[in-house]
């Protein structure tokens, strides 16, 4: 069921052609570079992602919505992961509780369940992996920030349909550092609490007098028992990427890779006490909510068995959902006349699995367990499994599933990019976007323990009064999702695309994109078979049988579109409107599950960008209508809920920055939001889930300059308002402030050292409810919920030159 890959058929094909032709040699201006340290609020920023030229645009001359942030800016964030990272862009709200990796990430009211299907990240404009989201895999995962990095572009709605994958949400483009004439390199060590231990390093420069060729090499190696206390380090893994670049007066040519090994355990709800309808979280007796996890020791590593005969496999909690991918990419821009042609290419190739406990219904008494499951009259004693020992009928008791998904994934994508001038004033752009994608996944969802509801829990083995066999080692069931998928996509889109400056105040663009997409595949649904009838013996009495193959053979087109204005009022004042017509087609999962619509997605936004010497702000509203949303869901029982239905939501993103007085600044970005469901099910006008209608950063911060240096110090207030858990909005995730704090201090013309704290008062912050539960999931005031971890602290020193 391969397609026939020819990947490289696109790629670099004009760059060949441009390198070894002689007529190309007159020379033209070289392409504007946006510098690495700008700050990420001023209006005469430039940036790249989302224009139609590999030169770029400043700020204030764009029709649509971008944040950036220098390496600087990303260091005082401090984020724990590429997807913690998403909190300076407003419009998106990422989940990061989860750890280093398996985020959620929504954007702008754009309904899902869970991981990001609207959201892309690229990597030097090339798409990291074509599709946004898979079943536990969505981009974050696949990327890790370090110093190599020289600035983060985030562009929300605006020309996003018509550029690159055509994903309509939030593009976050990492724009990796390379060499330049002046050598220049880095080495930071840092040290945090939960033992985290790390060093960055970072050199580039020419290679060579006078060649015209320059390098760039970096990366990282970290160590960290993580954010909760598994008992076992949960981080542990390290990059290195490398770049290559050849520069003329006509353009340049660049070259990229990248090898990522990382482990991350991945974190899942805990028992939750809930009071005042929900509105006051606090911990449950036994789980700390800010530092616990029921992770631990005693089930790190387990082996199951597969279903397939007595094939068995083991697994290892402590690699959680870690990547061991390889990244090789690269780019040509070149001046020929008055034309300019850009390529872009990007293959990814490695394995991104996903080993992890997820959790179920509320914790019972181990007594209410056995009856409730068993039957009234059955009675039973309770050992642990690992050190012996009776196990008190009063201890609090819940199942939580060692689900192991395996991952291989592959991907090249391909952009090529023509523009000409046609006037002064007037310029076309026309492409293509190529990308040819696969996953091979192997999954067994379910393998149901018997755990003490505890920090680091226990599994226990139950003996029943009327001699059933109802544990073994612990396990009380073998995966309820035992299925195997190989999975190919292509998708080929051309698209066109004007620009126009109608004078000099007045700038206008459209672009109109077809694109189409081809996947095949083939599933294989293994069931499990119940011998003897007896649910509560499923596992000693059950086999796997693999059912008769089934294929995927999903062909789809669509056309996508947009138009913008920006109307300059003055130098320090502009205004932009623009409209998006753009869709997603159906993924692997959802074919595999039978929802085969496309999601058609329209957007409108205004905003205004303002600047001078004491502030910057930008106010964009936007408004988005939603039909063919795809939901996908596995309830408690095991079973995989699909819905398709519509939504609409509105809203306001405020970003900006005011410089009073000395080196006081106050920045700030906020996002009120309105989004509901429309004919979705039984769910028609409530809220959609996860996204909070209001939320809000504030960071206060002071600069000194000193006779040895200078110094920053900072706070940041975050407000984060009321969601809910589930379509039918019957499970609250009530609001929460937090409070970072942070130090920055340049030392000399060589030494850094930043320190900052996550959380500082501890503060029980809930990002995510029970996820498998459609309604209020609160049994006797307890629920599953997985908060923001407590409070932390790091420093780093790091020696430049």
């Amino acid at each position: 069921m391969q397609h026939t890959k020819h990947p490289m058929r696109y790629a670099l094909s004009a760059a060949i052609a441009l390198a070894l032709s002689p007529a190309l040699a007159s020379a033209q201006e070289a392409a504007a570079a946006a510098p690495a340290e700008q700050d990420a609020t001023t209006l005469d920023a430039v940036v790249v992602s989302g224009t139609a030229k590999f030169k770029g645009l400043r700020k204030r001359d764009a029709s649509f919505s971008i944040s950036t942030a220098t390496p600087e800016q990303i260091q005082e964030t401090a984020p724990t992961s590429t997807a913690d990272l998403m909190k300076i862009v407003p419009g998106v709200w990422a989940e990061a509780s989860g750890g280093g990796t398996g985020a959620n990430v929504f954007v702008r009211g754009m309904p899902s369940e869970g991981d990001a299907p609207f959201f892309t990240l690229q990597l030097d404009g090339s798409p990291i992996f074509p599709p946004p989201t898979l079943s536990f895999l969505e981009n974050t995962t696949l990327f890790r920030i370090d110093d190599t990095i020289a600035r983060v572009e985030g562009l929300r709605g605006g020309p996003s349909p018509i550029y690159s994958n055509g994903q309509p949400g939030v593009t976050v483009n990492f724009i990796q550092k390379k060499g330049e004439d002046t050598p220049e390199g880095l080495v930071r060590m840092t040290l945090g609490t939960d033992s985290l231990r790390r060093v960055d390093f970072y050199s580039g420069g020419p290679l060579g007098t006078d060649t015209g060729w320059y390098y760039s090499v970096g990366g990282f190696y970290r160590e960290t028992d993580g954010v909760r206390q598994t008992g076992f380090p949960v981080e542990k893994g390290g990059q290195l990427s490398a770049t290559l670049t050849k520069r003329w007066a006509e353009g340049e040519f660049n070259l990229y890779a990248r090898h990522t090994d990382d482990k991350n355990t991945f974190y899942t709800a805990v028992p939750l006490v809930s009071g005042n309808n929900g509105r006051d979280i606090s911990s449950f007796p036994g789980l700390d909510a800010t530092t616990g996890t029921l992770v631990g020791d005693d089930f790190r590593r387990v082996t199951l068995p597969t279903g397939v005969g007595d094939q068995t496999m083991t697994r290892d909690l402590a690699d959680g959902r870690g990547v061991d991918i390889d990244v090789f990419g690269g780019s040509l821009d070149w001046y020929v006349g008055n034309w300019t042609i850009s390529d872009k290419f990007n293959y990814l190739k490695g394995d991104a699995p996903t080993y992890a406990l997820f959790t179920g219904a509320n914790p019972q008494a181990l007594s209410s367990y056995i009856t409730d499951t068993y039957g009234a009259g059955v009675t039973g004693t309770g050992t642990f499994v690992n050190g012996g020992g009776a196990v008190d009928p009063n201890q609090q008791v819940l199942t939580a599933g060692f689900w192991v998904v395996d991952k291989e994934i592959s991907s090249f994508t391909n952009d090529l990019r023509f523009s000409v001038d046609l006037t002064d004033s007037n310029s076309l752009t026309f492409g293509m976007y190529y990308a040819d994608y696969s996953s091979k996944d192997r999954w067994w969802l379910g393998n149901n323990m018997l755990l003490t509801a505890q920090d680091n829990a226990r599994r226990v083995n139950l003996a029943l009064s009327d001699g059933r066999v109802a544990t073994r080692d612990g396990f009380v069931g073998t995966a309820f999702y035992n299925i195997r998928g190989d999975y190919d996509g292509q998708n080929t889109a051309f698209f066109i695309a004007d620009e126009w400056t109608v004078n000099e105040r007045i700038r206008l663009d459209a672009g109109l994109r077809y694109e189409r997409q081809e996947v095949k595949g083939t599933v294989w649904d293994p069931v499990t078979v119940d011998l003897d009838g007896d649910p509560s013996t499923l596992y000693d009495n059950a086999t796997s049988v693999s059912t008769t193959p089934r294929s995927i053979d999903q062909n789809d087109s669509d056309v996508s579109w947009t138009a913008g204005i920006n109307y300059t009022l003055n130098e320090n004042v502009s205004l932009f409107g623009r409209v998006n017509s753009g869709f997603t087609f159906p993924q692997f999962d959802n074919l595999r599950d039978g929802a085969d619509n496309k999601t058609e997605i329209d957007q409108y936004e205004l905003g205004l960008k303002a600047g001078g010497e004491t502030y910057e702000m930008y106010l964009t509203a936007f408004y988005n209508d939603f039909t063919g949303l795809r939901y996908q869901a596995f309830d408690n029982n095991g079973n995989n809920v699909v819905i398709i239905g519509d939504s609409k939501a509105r809203g306001l993103e405020f970003e900006g920055a005011w410089r009073p007085m000395g080196g006081f600044e106050l920045a700030w970005n906020a996002t009120w939001l309105r989004a509901k469901y429309g004919d979705f099910a039984t769910y028609d006008g409530n809220q959609v889930v996860r996204q909070p209608k209001f939320r809000a950063r504030l960071t206060p911060s002071y600069y000194w300059s000193l006779p040895w240096g200078d110094l920053k110090v900072f706070t940041t207030y975050t407000h984060v308002g009321d969601r809910y858990s589930d379509p039918a909005n019957g499970q609250v995730l009530p609001k929460y402030d937090t409070w970072d704090v942070g130090a920055s201090a340049h030392v000399g013309d060589h030494w850094e050292v930043t320190f900052s704290g996550r959380n500082v008062t501890d503060e029980i912050a809930l990002t995510e409810g029970n996820a498998r539960v459609l309604g209020n999931a609160t049994s006797g005031g307890v629920f599953m919920g997985r908060p923001l971890e407590g409070t932390s602290y790091q420093a780093s020193v790091a020696y430049r030159w």
